[in-house]
């Protein structure tokens, strides 16, 4: 990101740029800056978007070709085409053959294939940057530049209650604490109630937290959990499917642990955020590998009870829950 930013500094633009990875937010961030440091306000004749797989690469070339309309550059950005993935070959063709200078590309994309002819065909010509899920200290550090923004106050504890809340969504963050902000408008220090009286648990969290009830066998907590989520409309099912993927990735990161593997490492190899990694760590030291092998096995023959009509969702949830966190 160093490099982005030094860019949108001085002013020395790259040819093309591909941002991807999995921090939306950064992404649409970045896309925007670059956007409007490269193309004047409200210059339509000069400046061309196209989203999706069914993106016209001969029409984008024939746009590409054309000389910008009394301005140093035309810029065209692509989002979400999946190009680098399969079906860019043409692009890259012309990438490599000589894009008239006056031309510019920025490429957002969630994945890409390292391999791809269009991928070697940018990082010969622009500059290539992985936006990826920030780690925890990266989370606390850049919400407390937004808070002292603010001119306000919060406590290193409570920003990592507040994250531990709300997520680690970059987007989502920022409108949590919009709320934060507003419900504290007249007052200079948010607190952990402030973020209890506004701030929305997300529900991966909230299933988080049911297991760890579960497994501190603090069976009235995860029940008060579990009827918290009937209230919020979350279909029995759905609450069953999702504390079953919080055992299965409490298999997975266990396993790793037992192999040898850091954080980091774990949150790689079992797709999980670094900060949602660290807290799977601690909480799979409660389990043995088989006690999580036999819950997963019996959530799977719960939900075939269910859709074979020998239970209730609601009732096969309940019992679930209260024999896991049984004493």
């Amino acid at each position: 990101m160093k490099s982005l930013n030094e860019d949108l500094k001085t002013g020395k633009f790259k040819q093309i740029y591909l941002l991807f990875g999995q921090e939306a937010y950064l992404k649409k961030q970045y896309k925007e800056r670059f956007v409007k440091a490269m193309v004047p306000e409200g210059d339509t004749m000069n400046y061309s978007s196209y989203e999706g797989k069914k993106t016209d690469i001969k029409e984008v070339i024939d746009l590409a070709e054309t000389l910008p309309f009394f301005s140093e550059r035309r810029l065209i950005v692509f989002e979400d085409t999946g190009f680098f993935k399969n079906g860019g070959n043409d692009l890259a063709d012309y990438i490599n053959d000589g894009m008239p200078d006056t031309t510019h590309f920025i490429f957002v994309e969630n994945e890409v294939d390292k391999r791809s002819k269009l991928y070697k065909a940018v990082k010969a010509k622009g500059h290539i940057v992985e936006l990826a899920a920030q780690d925890e200290n990266t989370l606390r550090k850049w919400v407390s530049g937004l808070v002292r923004k603010e001119k306000k106050e919060m406590a290193q504890p409570d920003i990592a209650y507040f994250l531990n809340k709300v997520g680690t969504d970059m987007e989502n963050i920022t409108k949590e604490l919009e709320k934060l902000f507003c419900y504290c408008l007249d007052r200079n220090v948010i607190t952990r109630e402030d973020v209890d009286a506004v701030c929305v648990t997300q529900i991966t969290n909230h299933i988080f937290d049911m297991v760890n009830a579960v497994a501190a066998k603090d069976q009235r907590r995860a029940l008060d959990l579990y009827y918290d989520l009937l209230a919020l409309k979350e279909p029995p099912m759905r609450i069953l499917s999702l504390m079953s993927k919080e055992y299965r990735d409490l298999y997975h990161v266990k396993e790793l642990s037992r192999q040898g593997y850091a954080r980091k490492e774990i949150a790689s190899k079992a797709g999980l955020h670094p900060f949602v990694a660290g807290k799977y760590m601690d909480l799979a030291k409660r389990f043995q590998s088989g006690e999580l092998r036999k819950v997963m096995e019996e959530s799977a023959d719960l939900e075939q009870r269910v859709k074979t009509g020998l239970m209730t969702d609601n009732l096969a949830v309940e019992l679930f829950i209260v024999k896991q966190s049984a004493s």
